[in-house]
């Protein structure tokens, strides 16, 4: 995918900088794999906002995800590579030869008629996912799981990917993109290659019109907010002062928010990086 930047013919495309959309090869979703989207405009089930900054957007529909790939040993072909709204990356429309169709997080490079598998026994290949025990040391890979059967958790935005650094007994190591080094179980399994769409990154909206077409409200600053309405409110002119906290008083920088009784503490080699 690659990015383009559009000539100043409006003041909102002065500043845009927009995708290309070359990689996509249809432009309607599978129908049966489609359900509407409800939206909450962060109102709890009593009317009440609880969440700000969110509401309107543009209709939306889930496309149903694979991200278990529990189809193992069934040859299935890539038919399509679609847009999604719902995530960063592109998505890729999988027939399987036994009639099934399903969606997945699409691969850096998939091309539509390749062949992907699943499962244990199966070749290292770009789109292929198999357990961390059977890709070789060093690989890229996407879509991985935490827990056995349970569905790929980490890796999964446009861009992303971890590498497989080792393995010992029954942990393999992985640095994920945070710079994060954890332990993973090697019954889990992990799709080869880098989530497709690494240009999103450098997408500018240009406009505030696009960021509400995605459903995000305007956010208001604590510091120019009233002392009433904010911790951070008041004082005269642009004068504010205080540490950095949201309405409620929590501290928003420098303060440790992770729960240090938690499970998974024990698996982490190496934090992520300041």
């Amino acid at each position: 995918m690659a990015v383009k930047k559009l000539k100043p013919i409006t003041p909102g495309q002065r500043f845009r900088v927009a995708p290309t959309f070359e990689e996509i090869t249809k432009s309607t979703p599978e129908k049966s794999l489609t359900v509407g989207k409800h939206r909450s405009g962060g109102r709890n089930n009593s009317g009440k906002m609880t969440v700000r900054n969110i509401g309107g957007g543009h209709k939306r529909k889930l496309r149903a995800i694979d991200f278990k790939r529990n189809k193992h040993g069934v040859p299935g072909i890539v038919k399509s590579i679609e847009y999604d709204p719902n995530r960063t990356a592109r998505i890729a429309l999988i027939y399987y030869v036994d009639g099934a169709k399903t969606y997945i997080v699409a691969p850096e490079g998939l091309q539509v008629g390749q062949t992907i598998l699943s499962g244990s026994g199966v070749a290292p290949d770009l789109g292929n996912a198999l357990p961390l025990s059977e890709i070789p040391v060093g690989s890229i890979i996407h879509n991985v799981e935490l827990k056995p059967g349970k569905g790929a958790a980490m890796v999964r935005s446009a861009g992303a990917y971890a590498q497989l650094l080792g393995r010992t007994g029954r942990y393999a190591t992985l640095k994920l993109p945070s710079g994060e080094t954890r332990l993973v179980l090697i019954e889990c399994l992990a799709t080869i290659g880098t989530v497709s769409n690494g240009d999103h990154m450098n997408v500018r909206l240009g406009k505030a019109g696009r960021k509400r077409w995605l459903g995000r409200r305007p956010r208001v600053r604590g510091v120019a907010m009233n002392p009433v309405d904010h911790p951070m409110g008041g004082g005269e002119g642009k004068s504010s002062g205080g540490h950095p906290r949201s309405r409620t008083g929590v501290y928003a920088k420098g303060q440790k928010t992770r729960n240090t009784k938690k499970y998974s503490s024990k698996l982490i080699v190496s934090r992520r990086k300041k």
